[in-house]
């Protein structure tokens, strides 16, 4: 399938050469080579520089509020069982406002995919520090360093039980596509975080800098259904960084549970044609 299938009729308005755009075109390869219509793939997009590219990827999709995205993504899932569910989020809406949502989808496992856009800053308010920001970063909001530890993603990921969580970088095209295509077939919730390096605000970690320290996991023997390994290899950090599969085990999802929940009367319902009179006089 041609991936310019998935394209709008709206021009990506993110900075040249952000990660951005790395993770937008492998999104749309994983799409293609796992053929998947744009109608069958809805995507609950967060606020930030991640968000914008509700604009630039045609399917069903959804701008919710900052930090938001995974309960409007969650209940989209439950209310329509047969359409793919991503949430497109960043670190900021993921790991700050967002992070108490991250922590109980993670528990509660429903069958969707979250990408992390992690560029370590806010970037879309002009490069302030984010929950992902190494200690010691100093940008306008921490002009002497940030004085806490950073939050891992990946790590919080596993901790809560996550039982799929996966690393990429935006700089290697053809490994992140794979990790979006076994993200998107694994049954329940599965954590992908993405190093998207921000060109314009953050210039500590940058590509060069993740190039020179990321190494591929399936290259180094790691078991991805081995959680005290995956634990570890988490927390790797300075002169090598994992990418790829950090864990991958078959756990019960949630709607699994919903055993008296019929999802094709949900989506096959009238929901035009309804009268609601007898609701509205109930709350009288």
């Amino acid at each position: 399938m041609d991936i310019n299938r998935y394209d709008t009729t709206q021009k990506p308005t993110w900075c040249p050469g952000c990660g951005n755009f790395g993770i937008w075109i492998a999104l749309k390869m994983a799409l293609s080579q796992l053929n998947l219509e744009p109608h069958q793939v809805s995507i609950v997009f967060d606020i930030g520089c991640s968000g914008n590219g509700a604009n630039f990827i045609k399917c069903y999709g959804f701008h919710g509020l900052h930090g938001r995205s995974l309960p409007l993504a969650s209940g989209l899932k439950l209310i329509n069982s047969n359409t793919k569910v991503f949430v497109m989020s960043g670190d900021g809406g993921a790991m700050g406002i967002g992070v108490g949502h991250f922590i109980h989808s993670c528990r509660r496992n429903i069958d969707m995919t979250m990408i992390i856009h992690d560029n370590q800053v806010y970037g879309l308010t002009t490069g302030q520090t984010s929950p992902t920001s190494e200690k010691g970063y100093k940008s306008k909001s921490t002009p002497e360093g940030v004085l806490e530890d950073s939050v891992n993603p990946v790590f919080l990921g596993l901790a809560t039980k996550a039982g799929f969580v996966a690393q990429g970088f935006a700089g290697q095209m053809n490994h992140l596509v794979d990790l979006m295509k076994a993200a998107t077939n694994y049954k329940g919730f599965a954590v992908v975080n993405v190093f998207q390096p921000c060109v314009t605000y953050n210039h500590v970690n940058t590509f060069e800098f993740f190039q020179k320290r990321v190494y591929k996991l399936e290259e180094s023997g790691h078991n991805a259904q081995d959680y005290a390994s995956a634990l570890v290899k988490a927390q790797e950090w300075g002169d090598k960084i994992p990418i790829g599969i950090l864990y991958n085990v078959e756990r019960p999802t949630y709607e699994d549970g919903l055993t008296n929940f019929d999802y094709n009367k949900v989506i096959s319902s009238d929901s035009v044609n309804r009268d609601v009179t007898e609701l509205f006089n109930t709350l009288r």
